[in-house]
């Protein structure tokens, strides 16, 4: 799992994340938030067609939704929305730069207690214990399988593949949020 700027020297796909989000200044323009790159491709995982997922922590969503409009609001497919998603408040930007699909995800928690950010977690975990589920992921992304449950597959897991991958993480790796 890369860190921002470990980016820098990894794969294509993570050089060029890297390189957009520098080019958008959008990890420093949205540092209030504190911003965290999620994620397929800081795991190495990507395929062609995946987004920069980036989280925020927003607890002011109108403040979020102003600065994120101001920044991004004139890019190609620029929308805004609010959901709930599992309970918790969440509003989403999305837009478009140079090609690249940009997801902004923000929710009144802090980020490493967002489940893209858990999942990622447990998700490197599992890269790490079984290397050979990289090719497996990529394959099962590229035939339109989400992550989590590519993940839940490979580990057998029924049900929802969100929810049981964090139990999974919780028992197996002691990730988890308190």
């Amino acid at each position: 799992m890369k860190t921002f700027a470990d980016l820098q020297t990894g794969t294509y796909s993570q050089q060029l994340a890297y390189r957009l989000l520098t080019e958008l200044d959008l990890m420093a323009a949205l540092k209030h938030y504190s911003p965290v790159l999620c994620g397929t491709i800081p795991l190495g995982i990507d395929i062609p067609s995946s987004d920069l997922d980036v989280i925020c922590e927003v607890r002011q969503f109108e403040r979020f939704e102003r600065t994120v409009t101001a920044l991004y609001g004139e890019l190609p497919q620029f929308r805004l929305k609010r959901k709930t998603i599992r309970g918790v408040p969440t509003v989403k930007a999305n837009f478009r730069y140079q090609g690249k699909a940009f997801e902004l995800f923000g929710q009144p928690q802090c980020v490493e207690c967002q489940y893209a950010y858990l999942h990622m977690k447990i998700e490197h975990m599992l890269l790490m214990a079984h290397p050979e589920w990289k090719e497996k992921a990529i394959e099962m992304k590229k035939q339109g399988v989400k992550t989590e449950p590519a993940f839940a597959s490979l580990l057998g897991i029924s049900g929802d593949p969100y929810e049981g991958l964090l139990a999974y993480g919780k028992k197996a790796f002691g990730i988890g949020c308190q």
